[in-house]
């Protein structure tokens, strides 16, 4: 059986879904990722969907099932690159993945994780973006 592979990237796992999941290779993720969140301590999940065009009910439920048992774990999830048209699905679906963060790429998915360098980052690119601001 395939797995998906699940990468530690400082506090968190980064989970990179990129073909379409059927009923045993979803209960798979969910077992070896809460298995890699005890082991790891990991303070946060992405699930990079980037690589996906459609998402239907069952990736959503997915998707929500992912987090609950993250959220259990002390763990936030965050899914990152979502495409607008699966972010419309997803609406008109009515998933609304309660409990799941968002955010555009992995880099700003780290930063609500609270990765610390990479809120260092966010805050270093806040300041300069005050300082090319017009003070008048």
């Amino acid at each position: 059986m395939d797995r998906i592979p699940i990468l530690k990237l400082g506090s968190a796992l980064l989970v990179s879904i990129q073909v379409d999941i059927h009923d045993q290779l979803a209960r798979a993720l969910e077992e070896d990722l809460s298995a890699r969140i005890v082991a790891t301590g990991a303070r946060g999940v992405m699930i990079d969907i980037s690589g996906l065009d459609v998402v239907d009910s069952f990736m959503g439920r997915m998707l929500d099932n992912i987090a609950a048992v993250s959220r259990l774990l002390d763990a936030d999830t965050v899914v990152v690159g979502m495409r607008p048209a699966v972010a419309i699905t997803l609406v008109e679906l009515g998933l609304s993945l309660t409990g799941v963060k968002t955010a555009l790429n992995v880099e700003r998915g780290m930063a609500l994780i609270g990765d610390g360098r990479y809120e260092a980052l966010e805050d270093d690119r806040a300041a300069e973006g005050a300082d090319d601001r017009d003070p008048g």
